[in-house]
């Protein structure tokens, strides 16, 4: 049965199939269009004139046109400080002068009499002048946006500039940005407080010029680019990055994951978080027969010479033991897939002779194969479940994880380094004195240059995380889905990312396990966990929990009801 679409009665009306139906429908008319880039290109610096007053319902036009701009995390830091006081301004015109001196001085001679030639009167001329501040005492952390680019209030400013230059523009009123100011000493002339700065000072009215071109293009200072110069493909240059044999779901098949989810009779996004994770199963899925993807657990083992430093509280024949219940189907990751309805595999990795303080972990030609046998058993599952749910059991393998995490995020040991299974205080201690010296000798053969994945973990990983990052890329390159566990998958998924960047599309955190890497280790992949239990289980568990969620969703959104385009 097809049911009418819920319509919001607010926001966006419109539906993913009218969307879709006539992608550009959102287009101004022509003629709306035409103007819009006259008016783009007819924006210029104007530099004289006229004395005549700007009528205020004008200027509220102009400003309110100018706090239309775009703000990262809609903070709307700008503030615009509108000056018309003939003794303010030439306070302002002498400042501007002395700071105009000031920088002709540090000039070849021949652009400094070009600059000195321009005119510059326009603070003294126009009838209003616009401080332009920005209000930064908003912590940059606080604002949706601004901790990753802590500038991006200034950068929303300059987009409030624009549209206010090109709303003057439209009016034919004329607008000179005037940056030639000490920032502290303008900042006093209009009494801005602690935390907020300037960005110029806007002179605004009537024109007594009607420039063709830029001014400074007609003086001969500059010339505009060909927009050919400015615009490249990829990357800076021509230098080629390394070859990606891995794509991630292409943009129809996101967009048409989320086009799916908007014919169901709920609001989108109802199940939260769930949603993000079948949209990215969905899409992974796109243009396959299977509706919900089946799932297997593939939990690996792997041995550490680091063990011999003491750095777990369990000796290492655990886990040959978990290895010998997992094949009699009574590990905890067995029992947990069991519970699941998720297929089981378990593969023994091997062994890490090296104890990375003194020595690698592995030779070159074991990463290799491991690598390889992991992208076999990744492809395999991949392509008969759709969604592979991954699981470690390796004592010591806390510390190697922890390793890794500290040279692929260049931290320091302390910020990694987690109290593993049943540690206390004094083995965290060791753990982070073991961690630096394997740090300092890697450091020492490979220098400060970056240390290639496979390299890193023949250096500091372990059998079982090459493994896991071959099964993150085998399963991704037939476009299955990755649900990760704890910190070791985490970190083996992060290998497998600095190897095929586009691995990272195909990934679902299961959980936030209780290590203290394991929030970077996620951060740096952009994941947001979808448990926090606080288990301590290992072998997959969280991820099994979670495959078994995420599954379970998608029988939801296939048994929702769906709606009319």
């Amino acid at each position: 049965m097809t049911w009418q679409r819920p319509v919001p009665l607010i926001g966006d009306r419109t539906s993913a199939a009218e969307r879709a139906a006539e992608v550009g429908a959102w287009a101004f008319p022509d003629p709306v269009r035409e103007s819009f880039y006259a008016l783009v290109g007819a924006r210029r610096d104007i530099r004289r004139y006229r004395p005549d007053p700007v009528e205020p319902e004008i200027l509220d036009r102009v400003l309110s046109a100018a706090h239309m701009a775009p703000s990262v995390g809609h903070s709307q830091p700008w503030r615009f400080i509108v000056v018309s006081e003939p003794g303010t301004r030439d306070r302002a015109a002498r400042m501007s002068d002395e700071q105009r001196l000031r920088q002709a001085r540090q000039m070849e001679p021949d652009a400094a009499r070009r600059m000195l030639d321009l005119q510059l009167e326009g603070i003294r001329e126009a009838p209003l002048g616009v401080v332009v501040a920005c209000d930064r005492r908003a912590p940059a952390g606080g604002v949706l946006g601004r901790a990753t680019f802590p500038d991006t209030d200034l950068w929303s400013c300059a987009c409030a500039i624009e549209n206010l230059w090109l709303a003057a523009r439209v009016e034919g009123l004329g607008v000179g940005w005037v940056t030639l100011f000490d920032q502290q000493e303008l900042a006093n002339l209009v009494g801005v407080p602690d935390g907020v700065v300037t960005l110029g000072w806007l002179c605004l009215g009537w024109p007594d010029e009607r420039p063709p071109a830029p001014g400074l293009e007609r003086a001969g200072w500059s010339r505009r680019q060909p927009v050919s110069e400015v615009v490249m493909n990829e990357r800076w240059s021509s230098a080629t990055a390394p070859p990606s044999y891995l794509r991630s779901p292409d943009n129809t098949a996101i967009v048409g994951a989320r086009d799916e989810a908007d014919v169901l009779l709920t609001p989108p996004g109802s199940l939260g978080l769930l949603d993000r994770c079948i949209d990215r199963v969905a899409a992974a899925a796109h243009g396959q027969s299977a509706a919900v993807p089946t799932g297997q657990l593939l939990l690996v083992a792997g041995r550490h010479g680091v063990v011999a430093h003491g750095v777990s509280a369990f000796s290492p024949s655990v886990t040959d033991d978990v290895l010998a219940a997992s094949a009699v189907g009574e590990s905890a990751g067995a029992a947990a897939a069991r519970a699941a309805g998720l297929d089981f595999c378990v593969i023994d990795a091997g062994t890490a002779s090296g104890d990375l303080v003194h020595t690698d972990a592995m030779p070159a030609e074991q990463v290799r194969d491991l690598l390889a046998r992991g992208r076999r058993c990744g492809e395999s599952a991949g392509r008969a479940h759709g969604l592979l749910a991954l699981g470690e059991v390796g004592i010591g393998n806390t510390t190697v994880a922890a390793a890794l995490a500290a040279v692929l995020l260049n931290v320091a040991p302390a910020e990694v380094v987690g109290l593993g299974a049943g540690a206390d205080t004094a083995m965290v201690r060791r753990k982070t004195e073991v961690l630096a010296a394997a740090l300092t000798r890697v450091e020492g053969s490979h220098g400060s240059d970056p240390v290639a994945p496979e390299d890193l973990l023949a250096c500091l990983g372990g059998p079982e995380f090459c493994v896991l990052a071959g099964a993150v890329l085998g399963a991704a390159s037939v476009n299955a889905v990755i649900v990760l566990d704890g910190l070791a998958t985490s970190v083996a998924a992060l290998v497998a990312v600095e190897m095929e960047p586009a691995a990272a599309a195909y990934l679902i955190a299961g959980q936030r396990s209780r290590e203290r890497a394991h929030d970077l280790v996620l951060d740096h992949l952009g994941l947001e966990p979808l448990l926090d239990l606080r288990l301590r289980a290992g072998e997959g568990v969280g991820a099994v929990l979670a495959a078994s969620m995420v599954i379970s969703g998608l029988r939801v959104r296939h048994g929702i009801g769906r709606t009319a385009p």
